[in-house]
């Protein structure tokens, strides 16, 4: 659905305030909305100077720390096709590693607890040549206990950028080429700069001059922040991350990467950033966020996409300093104050026929629960009043019910008895029945003869 003109002009000038309050010498930026690109827009030139060529939607910028995100759906690719396992130790697919990294696994690697040094020896490698594996191998320590905390490595993705090319047997950007952005049609997503591109500048603080900065084909460390892209090609890959595709990725496994693992937890204040499996997981305002940031030299970059509706933003900009506050959130909301969303009409739910016979209120013990259909068949348990613990439930051909989310995860609803009303449910050893303590029904322990007494 398009934005109106005037939702398109708020953006314009929102951006447009962005680039001169910023002194950006330029930035492009798409929406999102639904999964699809609604809006793009471009302000300042690609050199900063006044007679300097325009930026537009189309202008490459490096992306930076997204890359990971694109690296770690290749390596769930790897899960998918059955060659490696999430639980593997990384040194069972790269023994030349240290025996250390024994205790180091796939998933702690993707989530960011994989204990090792965030940066490598010698010189800052987003400023220096790329160097080949070999000469990496020293830098690739551990400073912490793996699994034990969030802790931000640029040397882990190196890591797993030499997995895949193990596994697949050539270099890691032709995999991601041909198996990510070839489907998605991210034409514009390059390992080195094709034109039309920006080049990478800092801007002096107290003066109206900019620096160049270097440009690096940062070898071995690529996998942590090599990737050139445009805001177009990033909503495009914010759509898959979010809504999916079949054939990058099957949906289970995609979903899997936008679940919390690790907290990334500053000292004074809230918890809004989690990691999952190679995403940021973002909480603003209870509204839950997938994405990534990135940065490099002269380059600042973000995608951020709702994972309930499918809205987002992709900033690029050629600054080392970049956007200041909440750029990505303030577009967002500009568009929800101007163009908002209407909510989609109340209708029957044929798929809810079989769910809606559990429907009701449950109990464990005296504390009541309510149980409710969704839509397209699902079930949803809730603490009367709707708050506390509760999950989402899928049906399975067995006639169990599968937990999707919270505390009931992956645990099985199983419905006992005869007929439409059955008279209670097991969950996970809990026993939920019609009324309290009701004595038709199995529960642990029986139920005394006595029962309800004053």
């Amino acid at each position: 659905m398009p934005l109106t003109p005037t939702t398109a002009q708020h953006l314009d000038a929102r951006l447009a305030n962005e680039q001169a309050q910023q002194r950006l010498p330029s930035i492009t930026a798409s929406l999102l909305r639904g999964g699809e690109v609604v809006w793009s827009g471009a302000a300042g030139t690609v050199d900063a100077r006044a007679d300097g060529v325009a930026a537009t939607p189309d202008t490459q910028y490096r992306i930076g720390s997204i890359t990971k995100t694109m690296v770690a759906v290749g390596v769930m690719r790897l899960v998918a096709d059955g060659h490696v396992r999430l639980t593997d130790a990384i040194r069972t697919h790269l023994p030349e590693l240290d025996p250390a990294f024994d205790g180091v696994s796939l998933t702690a690697l993707l989530t960011q607890s994989s204990g090792l040094y965030a940066e490598t020896l010698g010189p800052w490698w987003e400023r220096s040549p790329g160097v080949g594996w070999a000469d990496l191998l020293p830098s690739i320590r551990l400073a912490h206990d793996p699994g034990r905390r969030f802790h931000y490595s640029n040397v882990g993705f190196a890591v797993l950028g030499r997995l895949l090319e193990v596994v697949r047997d050539r270099p890691w950007f032709d995999v991601l080429a041909d198996e990510l952005f070839a489907p998605l049609s991210m034409t514009r997503t390059s390992y080195d700069a094709v034109a039309p591109s920006a080049p990478g500048l800092a801007v002096h603080p107290l003066t109206d001059q900019v620096h160049d900065e270097p440009s690096q084909d940062t070898g071995a460390m690529a996998p942590a922040g090599q990737i050139w892209s445009t805001s177009d090609d990033l909503c495009r890959w914010g759509a898959f991350v979010q809504g999916g595709d079949d054939r990058v990725l099957p949906d289970d496994l995609r979903r899997a990467m936008h679940v919390p693992s690790v907290v990334d937890d500053t000292p004074g204040r809230p918890w809004t950033r989690a990691y999952g499996l190679g995403l940021d997981v973002v909480n603003r305002d209870g509204v839950r966020y997938i994405g990534h940031g990135g940065s490099m030299p002269g380059f600042q970059a973000a995608v951020r996409v709702d994972t309930r509706t499918g809205d987002g933003v992709a900033v690029l900009t050629n600054s080392t300093t970049g956007p200041g506050g909440d750029l990505v959130g303030d577009l967002l909301d500009l568009v929800q104050q101007h163009d908002p969303r209407p909510a989609a009409a109340w209708h029957t739910d044929p798929a809810s026929a079989d769910a809606a016979r559990l429907a009701g209120h449950w109990h464990w013990g005296p504390r009541r629960y309510d149980l409710r259909t969704t839509p397209g068949g699902g079930l949803e348990l809730s603490l009367a009043g709707g708050s506390g613990v509760w999950s989402r439930f899928d049906a399975a051909a067995d006639g169990t019910w599968t937990g999707r989310d919270d505390y009931w995860a992956g645990e099985t609803l199983r419905p006992f008895g005869d007929g439409e009303r059955p008279a209670y449910l097991d969950l996970g050893s809990f026993r939920l029945t019609r009324d309290p303590y009701d004595p038709d029904a199995d529960i642990p322990g029986g139920v005394e003869d006595v029962g309800w007494h004053s």
